[in-house]
Parts: structure tokens; sequence; C-alpha cells
């Protein structure tokens, strides 16, 4: 098996080093991944400025974009053979909910999935990111189970939380669906020394609504969340109440 890792947390991160030992253990690895932190940067591609990479290692490239474009720079450039999976992450933060809209982790697996090739994301919702390292063996044991290519769904990519919790206290995987998050007072305004005005998105506080069923409830249950996610966003239950409107020009 030929496997390419990469993340949104940078090359030098430690869950991205944890995911390709883990990864090892199935197959080959190759590793494309940002010269820098690219969190939040969702699925932007750099189309504007030339790409930049370089080899850091046997078996590493470092890309001066986002995760996106290290995937296709990975499969359009940069790897001797197509690859049988990408794995991204593991990610030094949550991705649950809405958050997979933002995620350059995510997007990077969504990436590949566009090009065909199947994908797994995967992040640690705790906060203190050295502790990644005691997943690798959980790790390592549930990409057996996933990357199976005679039965990985076509156009799905799964997205995998792994709770704050040490990996001796895990009750299981669930399989899930997304919960739903809103944040409040996440827009900072004030001045700078000049006293001109700026505004710093982040912080504030978030409400979740997760029910059974959702990987926030799973993972604050001290489970593994397992989410397919799919390219479709098309609500297909609203199809027929909106053509209902004959909506004309």
């Amino acid at each position: 098996m030929f496997i390419l890792c990469t993340n949104d947390d940078g090359y030098l991160a430690g869950g991205l080093q944890v995911l390709a030992r883990a990864a090892r253990t199935l197959g080959e690895v190759r590793v494309v991944a940002p010269d820098r932190e690219q969190s939040a940067t969702s699925h932007s591609l750099t189309m504007h400025f030339p790409l930049r990479s370089r080899r850091v290692g046997d078996d590493t490239h470092q890309v001066d974009g986002t995760p996106t474009d290290c995937v296709a720079l990975a499969l359009g450039a940069l790897l001797e053979r197509r690859p049988d999976f990408v794995l991204s992450g593991v990610n030094h933060g949550p991705n649950m909910g809405e958050d997979v809209l933002y995620s350059g982790t995510v997007a990077a697996a969504m990436e590949a999935t566009i090009l065909g090739v199947p994908a797994v994301a995967i992040s640690y919702t705790g906060r203190e990111p050295e502790r990644i390292a005691e997943y690798e063996p959980v790790l390592a044991h549930l990409l057996q189970q996933l990357l199976n290519p005679e039965r990985f769904p076509a156009e799905t990519l799964f997205s995998i939380n792994l709770p704050p919790v040490s990996p001796s206290e895990l009750r299981g995987v669930q399989v899930t669906r997304l919960a739903r998050r809103v944040y409040f007072d996440s827009i900072t305004r004030a001045h700078d020394p000049s006293g001109r005005e700026y505004f710093w998105i982040g912080g504030g506080g978030v409400e979740w609504t997760a029910p059974e069923g959702t990987d926030y409830r799973a993972v604050q249950d001290g489970y593994v969340s397992v989410t397919p996610l799919h390219l479709d966003l098309t609500n297909h239950a609203l199809l027929a109440d909106v053509r209902a409107w004959e909506l004309r020009l």
C-alpha cells in the first residue's frame, strides 16, 4: 500500500509525525505538507503566485502553500506514483460540526477525494498536542480497518476525532454525524497604536447542539468519532418542495 500523509499544522508538527509512523505499519509512506501552519485555510487553492516545494528528507516535501495545494502538487507532480490513500492530520485541535467547512485538515482529505483517492482526516480534540503520540497504536489499528480498498465508499471521506483522554480510557468507536455549533463574541474590535481600527476573528465562546449520535457527543463521552462525509452538498429532501415553487424566469 502506498500512502500520502499531509496536514495543516505544517510539516514539523508532532501530529503529522505520529500519523506517518502509524501509516508505515500499513505500507510505504510519503509526506507532502505545508511549510508553516495553515489552519482554517479551508479548501483554498493558490492560483495567483507560483508554488515552491523543497525536499526535507528521504520521504518528505514541504510546500509553501495550503493543504489543498499540497495534495494537488503531490498527486500531480511530486509523487512517483498515485497513492492508494491520503491521510491528513493528526490535527492539533478538533474538527467537529461546522469546523469541517473551515478546516485545512479536512480540506486536504476532500481534495484527495475529488481527485479520486480515498482519504481520511484525523484530529485530536485535546489541548495538549504532545499527547497525540499516545494514540499511535490506536491509529495504526483503526487505519488498518478503514483502509480497505474493496469497501471504502466512493466520493466519501472519513473525519476522525480523537477524544482528550488517555487511550487506556477510551470507551470504543462510534460512527457519527456532524453536531452543530454557534460561535458568539468571536469578533474583537480594537485600535492599533496609531489609532486605526482593526478586527480580529477568533476567541469568544461556543455553544453546541450535540444530541446522541453526533461527533461532539461521542468525543465528550470518551469515544473515537468516525464521521463519513461526502462531496454532494445537495439537500435532496428539499428538491421536490423547491420544484413545487415552480420558479420561472
